[in-house]
């Protein structure tokens, strides 16, 4: 994993999430990458102080300003849907709340751009990040329906809040790339996975998900 790692002990130690880490095995999660970078992240850091016993449950904790930080299995899914053989060059995630997504992307991509709507959470998360020493993650408070056109195109964007995805974002996916994100149909959520060929996109549904609504403008 890029950057150092952070030691706990008791509820947050390396036992802990070994732990965490078999549950997730035993619910579908066979990429051993994805389960090393879960097993090397200290989750307990990016939830707040009286949350940092429950934070190798796996369920989503509330995190402040109304967004919550995803359920480990979901984390390890999106991350899993959307590996290769080969080593991720760019990833952008739109979301980046408590940044617990984008860290586990960046010890699996050489860079991760990570969009976050709401100004509390990209700078908390920024903070979080220098002092984990994650400096291949570069945080952007802006509308993250907008992506990054500057950096583009991806050759992974992983969106974590649920709504409708725009064409702008799939577009910025590079030939051969993989989106994954929460799609809203009716009162439900879908995880789909759209992959971008030469001839235009494939999509194949991953199962029901429950994330926060996927919004513009920016806080």
């Amino acid at each position: 994993m890029a950057g150092r790692q952070v030691q706990g002990i008791g509820m947050t130690s390396e036992k802990t999430r070994q732990r965490l880490v078999d549950r997730l095995r035993a619910k579908g999660i066979r990429d051993d990458r994805v389960l090393a970078a879960i097993a090397a992240t200290p989750r307990h850091l990016f939830v707040g102080e009286a949350l940092s016993s429950r934070a190798y449950e796996d369920s989503a904790l509330p995190i402040g300003r109304g967004q919550t930080i995803s359920q480990p299995y979901v984390v390890a899914l999106m991350t899993q849907a959307i590996l290769g053989e080969a080593r991720l060059g760019k990833v952008l995630e739109i979301g980046t709340g408590s940044g617990y997504q984008a860290a586990i992307l960046a010890s699996l991509a050489e860079r991760v751009f990570t969009t976050e709507r709401i100004g509390e959470l990209a700078r908390s998360a920024r903070q979080r990040f220098h002092s984990m020493g994650l400096h291949n993650i570069f945080v952007r408070h802006c509308d993250g329906l907008t992506g990054w056109p500057s950096q583009a195109p991806f050759d992974a964007i992983v969106v974590t809040a649920g709504g409708v995805v725009p064409e702008d974002l799939l577009l910025q996916l590079a030939e051969g790339g993989v989106m994954v994100a929460p799609e809203q149909s009716g009162k439900h959520q879908r995880l789909i996975r759209t992959t971008r060929t030469c001839t235009g996109f494939e999509r194949e549904d991953l199962g029901a998900v429950i994330f926060v609504p996927l919004l513009e403008g920016v806080e």
